[in-house]
C-alpha cells in the first residue's frame, strides 16, 4: 500500500531530526517533531484494513494514549513525567485488552508470562535503589507492561491467527518493552543521550509495527 510507504519514508526522515533535537535538548524542535511522529502511527492504524474490529478499536485507543504520553514526556516540566507515565500506563492497558481480545489463552501465554515476570523482576531489582518516591508507580507500571508482554505471547502462540500478524504483534510489543527499559534507565539510573539514541528508535519502530499489525492480524 502506497500510504504505508509514505508513512515509513516520513518516519525515516523525521526520526533523525527528533534525535538531533533530543541530543541538544531543543524543546521547540522536540515537541512538534515527536507529536508528528506519534500522529503518524495513529494515521498508520487508520489506513490499514482491520479484519479483527475489536483488536483495531482497542489498539487504536492505546496508541492515542501513547501519543499523549509522548507529548507529555517531551515537555520540559518535571511534573509532566508522571502525567506521561499515567498516559502510557492506560495505553498499555488497552494493548492488553486488544491482545487478549484477539487471542485465546494457550501454552505460550503461561510460558511468556513466566519469562516476562523474570525479566521484569530483574529490571525492578536493578531500579529499586534509585526509585525513591516513584517506587509504587514504577511497580504498577512494570506489572502492567509485563501483562502486555504476556498478551503478546498469547497472540504469538494462537495458531488460529496468521503467522505474519502474530510475529508483528509480538515484535512490536517486545520492542516497546525494551524501549521502556531505556526510559527507566534515563530517568532513574543514568541520564545520557545513549538511552534516547537506542530507546527512541526501538519505541517508534515497535509502535509502527503494532500499527501495521492491524492489517495483517486475521484468523486463518
Amino acid at each position: 500500500m502506497i500510504t504505508n510507504v509514505v508513512i515509513i519514508v516520513l518516519v525515516a526522515i523525521l526520526l533523525p531530526w527528533f534525535l538531533f533535537y533530543e541530543k541538544g535538548e531543543i524543546h521547540k524542535g522536540m515537541v512538534p517533531t515527536k507529536l508528528i511522529l506519534s500522529l503518524l502511527f495513529i494515521a498508520a492504524v487508520n489506513v490499514q484494513p482491520h479484519p479483527i474490529p475489536g483488536y483495531f478499536r482497542f489498539l487504536l485507543t492505546g496508541l492515542i494514549f501513547c501519543a499523549g504520553g509522548d507529548l507529555f514526556l517531551a515537555l520540559p516540566q518535571k511534573s509532566m513525567f508522571m502525567t506521561g507515565l499515567v498516559s502510557f500506563l492506560i495505553g498499555h492497558v488497552f494493548y492488553i485488552v486488544a491482545f487478549f481480545h484477539a487471542a485465546q489463552l494457550n501454552a505460550w501465554t503461561w510460558i511468556g508470562t513466566v519469562l516476562a515476570v523474570i525479566a521484569s523482576g530483574w529490571v525492578y531489582v536493578w531500579l529499586k535503589p534509585h526509585l525513591g518516591k516513584m517506587n509504587l508507580p514504577v511497580i504498577i507500571y512494570i506489572l502492567v507492561i509485563t501483562a502486555m508482554v504476556s498478551g503478546a505471547f498469547s497472540i504469538l502462540g494462537d495458531v488460529r491467527i496468521n503467522l505474519a500478524g502474530r510475529i508483528l504483534v509480538f515484535t512490536g510489543a517486545f520492542l516497546f518493552y525494551i524501549s521502556d527499559i531505556f526510559v527507566a534507565r534515563h530517568r532513574f539510573f543514568k541520564k545520557e543521550f545513549l538511552n534516547r539514541l537506542i530507546g527512541l528508535p526501538l519505541y517508534f519502530t515497535g509502535q509502527f509495527i503494532l500499527a501495521f499489525s492491524i492489517g495483517l492480524l486475521s484468523y486463518v
